[in-house]
């Protein structure tokens, strides 16, 4: 789960495996695999390096890495 914050200011924790698409349209937008949008203060990349710290919690950046050089 990753802490965004809305445009309006409030706070909320979203889940970052629902996450589809980000993009700046100028706004971050951030859509879900289920269709829904949020619209947030963070930039895009913010967004990214949370997204990206929370797979590396999670234990999927390794699981990854692991997999890659099983195959290799």
């Amino acid at each position: 789960m990753i802490e965004l914050t809305r445009l309006n200011g409030d706070e909320f924790v979203l889940n970052a495996l629902y996450v589809e698409k980000i993009e700046a349209l100028p706004d971050t937008t951030i859509s879900l695999i289920n269709g829904k949008k949020h619209f947030v203060k963070e930039t895009v990349s913010e967004v990214i390096q949370l997204i990206t710290d929370y797979y590396r919690q999670i234990g999927l950046i390794d699981l990854h890495k692991k997999v890659v050089e099983k195959n290799e």
